[in-house]
């Protein structure tokens, strides 16, 4: 039988490598992952494609999922909405993808409530050395920029541990390998394979069954 996908909420600091992760998992393991896809207000960019960068809405229809409660999680930033569609999610976890969802760290509480079953990583700095140097070396930013998002960081840090497990990532290979090791070992809970465990357990009964019976 084909396993259920879970959510995977993937949080951390500005500058701390988390789409870079998330584009390695993907590439190794095309068969295994699927980004969520964003719901949003704000117009497309150039180059941007409905229903693969986001899903562009207008704030009518926007609105009208959240009273529907068709979003996973939302936020409202600079004017416009963004927000996770339910749909799209349980579609891809259905199908046996493991759905994973980068976000901050108040996106990541409204899903921890919306869906207690999803498991919710926090990406770390080997170090805030580190992580300064990373922000800097990005290169597209000031220093008036890199030091919001450092306070940004000040308060961030102060939710760590109502995440499900902490990330180091401070080598790329080792981190995508650990990273997906996670996620499997999390995707294989008991409590997850209820259906699969209760179906092993009469096959292993019958076939007890027709042994003690000299079938």
């Amino acid at each position: 039988m084909k396993k259920k996908g879970i959510l995977v909420v993937i949080s951390g600091f500005s500058g701390v490598g988390k789409g870079t992760l998330m584009k390695e998992l993907t590439t190794r393991y095309a068969d295994t992952y699927a980004l969520s896809v964003s719901a949003t207000t704000r117009s497309p960019r150039e180059g941007e494609e409905n229903g693969k960068d986001y899903f562009f809405l207008s704030r009518e229809a926007f609105e009208r999922r959240i009273r529907g409660g068709e979003l996973l999680e939302y936020a409202e930033y600079c004017g416009n909405y963004y927000g996770t569609p339910r749909h799209y999610v349980e579609g891809q976890l259905e199908a046996g993808k493991d759905v994973l969802l980068e976000i901050e760290i108040q996106g990541a509480r409204q899903i921890r409530k919306n869906e207690p079953d999803a498991f919710l990583v926090f990406i770390m700095p080997p170090d805030a050395e580190t992580l300064l140097k990373r922000l800097r070396g990005r290169g597209t930013e000031s220093e008036e920029v890199i030091g919001q998002r450092m306070k940004q960081a000040v308060y961030e840090a102060q939710g760590i541990e109502e995440y499900d497990c902490i990330l180091v990532n401070d080598d790329l290979e080792a981190s995508t390998e650990e990273l997906h090791r996670m996620i499997q070992l999390k995707k294989n809970e008991t409590c997850r394979n209820l259906a699969q465990i209760e179906i092993t357990r009469q096959e292993i009964t019958k076939a007890a069954q027709e042994f003690g019976s000299g079938k």
